[in-house]
């Protein structure tokens, strides 16, 4: 039987799509090859490479901690890693969103979203699996959602709406959304995560003070923000335990000290230049939660002084760029908040996190963003650097020429 050939015109028209869907995908799953780039301005292109080279380190650092863990509880070294970079996909999939809507449409996407999260956070408190002693996580099948994670986007687009037209906003509506904000806060601190809660409520105290409030509004918020932490330390134990084995972790080393004392071996091992990719001892069963929360003792370890010094550099490039950015959007103050705030929760909860690791503070739950295993901060993580590239996009568009005044 002849095989039948299709007619040229048939040939185009069935291959067009096809071309128009691998031209999409890569642009979703390759933004930095999407030609458009080229046209961006070069605080947009260099935030998109700095973000992309971060989760390239991550991904490396993360499957050297989580290997010896991976085979031990799972007989599987890529355990951890292949669904990392599962979750790496759908965070490339939501950074794409981010940069291809416009700040306006997801401004009207943030009230509801903030206010599911919050529903959500709820629904933990009573319905919640608990994970080291901690119940912040929504089963869904396989699946656990994180709502606390979830919500720092939608709270970074929300208060920098609230806070940039605080003076047009009518009383109830500004005493709404501050309600909400408390109330979020709050959630998070009942679940119980000092920590996430201190980080979300000290970035809208910072945004609020950016955007110009009243002193009387932020000095009432900051004594009721550190009343409120001490009074959470005087109610949970183990919450001042970890403050008092922070001060002194060598008084109970095999104790509340031990996290501290593990971390503060590995990064001590390290010496000037580590013991080179792979090769950390600590991570082999003495360390906690290695792949984690103190995921960067591993890499200090690993990568010694020199490799450190270098990642705070990088963080610091980072943050100069996201600065950059929100002084740029001086004109435009809702823009500029979005791009403050994505910065500090970045770039602030890495050095939280690296101030753990290395002693300089209190043992705490906050990942190291696009180092440490875990599929809803590695999503925030993205959809964060997605809306400060979006804010870089957007700022270069156009300069704002104010009216002239007779």
């Amino acid at each position: 039987m002849e095989a039948k050939t299709l007619p040229g015109w048939a040939r185009v028209e069935t291959s067009w799509p096809t071309r128009q869907m691998v031209e999409g995908l890569r642009r979703w799953f390759l933004p930095f090859a999407d030609p458009e780039v080229a046209s961006w301005s070069a605080s947009a292109r260099w935030l998109q490479r700095l973000t992309f080279l971060w989760l390239a380190i991550g991904l490396v650092v993360l499957f050297s901690a989580s290997l010896p863990m991976s085979l031990a509880d799972h007989g599987d070294g890529f355990y951890y890693i292949k669904r990392q970079a599962a979750w790496a996909l759908l965070g490339v999939l939501g950074y794409g969103a981010v940069l291809r809507m416009p700040l306006k449409w997801w401004w009207r996407l943030a009230g509801p979203g903030v206010l599911v999260c919050a529903v959500l956070m709820g629904l933990t408190l009573s319905h919640g699996t608990e994970v080291n002693e901690a119940s912040r996580w929504l089963a869904l099948g396989p699946l656990l959602v994180q709502p606390s994670e979830l919500v720092k986007p939608f709270l970074i687009l929300q208060s920098s709406r609230l806070f940039a037209n605080w003076f047009h906003i009518p009383w109830t509506a500004r005493c709404c959304w501050l309600g909400v904000f408390v109330l979020v806060v709050g959630m998070v601190l009942l679940q119980p995560n000092l920590s996430m809660a201190g980080l979300t409520g000290m970035t809208l105290w910072v945004l609020a003070l950016v955007a110009g409030l009243p002193w009387f509004y932020l000095t009432t918020t900051a004594l009721a923000g550190v009343t409120l932490a001490g009074v959470s330390l005087l109610l949970k134990d183990y919450q001042r335990q970890r403050v008092v084995s922070f001060l002194n972790p060598w008084a109970d080393p095999l104790g509340h000290g031990y996290q501290l004392v593990q971390s503060l071996l590995a990064v001590g091992s390290g010496g000037l230049w580590g013991t080179g990719l792979g090769m950390s001892q600590q991570k082999l069963f003495f360390l906690p939660i290695q792949h984690t929360d103190f995921i960067f003792a591993v890499f200090a370890e690993e990568f010694g002084l020199v490799g450190s010094l270098l990642f705070l550099v990088f963080l610091l490039v980072y943050g100069g760029w996201g600065l950059r950015v929100a002084m740029a959007a001086e004109a435009q103050p809702a823009l500029r908040l979005v791009a403050l705030g994505s910065t500090v929760l970045l770039v602030g909860q890495s050095l939280l996190n690296i101030g753990v690791a290395t002693g300089v503070l209190p043992t705490t739950g906050l990942p190291l963003p696009f180092f440490s295993y875990g599929g809803n901060s590695l999503l925030a993580s993205f959809l964060l650097a997605g809306l400060l590239v979006r804010v870089a996009r957007e700022v270069d568009r156009g300069e704002v020429i104010p009216w002239p005044r007779r």
